[in-house]
């Protein structure tokens, strides 16, 4: 069971996984050691997936976001394994969620122009059968993070 301190260390983590452990100890209230055992356990709960470092799409070329509904009217089993298996290997997908309702699934691919999306396109409707595809095509990230809702959890 979390408490209020593992929280605030979560909290923290969200903004700076690189925060040294003396710093986040701190600012927690916490010595060093008794703050190190706790983020140790809430990695080994799989609390704590990964540390990883935030880059800038845009930095890196990554100019366009496209939102691709995808719709089957495939959905047995052996399909529904290969479609994933298939969209995972690409590396333009940055997110892929199966859905309730009239879409099957959402992906959200990043790419660095229109054509580099119609050659994923291309490549993608070539390994899989797909009944129906509607991208939608960002014009503003307003929002992007990383960080979860902790709030919601009972102290």
């Amino acid at each position: 069971m979390m408490d209020k301190i593992d929280q605030k260390i979560l909290s923290h983590l969200q903004r700076d996984a690189a925060i040294p452990i003396a710093d986040l100890a701190r600012a927690v209230g916490l010595s060093t050691t008794p703050c190190w055992r706790r983020v140790q356990k809430l990695e080994a709960d799989g609390v704590i997936k990964a540390k990883v470092a935030l880059l800038d799409a845009d930095q890196l070329g990554l100019g366009l976001t496209a939102f691709m509904a995808v719709t089957t009217n495939r959905h047995n089993r052996e399909w529904l394994d290969h479609f994933a298996h298939v969209v995972v290997d690409f590396p333009e997908v940055v997110e892929f969620h199966r859905l309730a309702g009239t879409i099957d699934y959402l992906l959200k691919v990043m790419v660095p122009t229109m054509q580099h999306y119609d050659d994923f396109y291309k490549r993608l409707v070539a390994r899989v059968e797909i009944s129906e595809v509607s991208s939608w095509f960002a014009m503003e990230r307003i929002k992007e993070t990383t960080m979860l809702p902790l709030h919601h959890i009972p102290q």
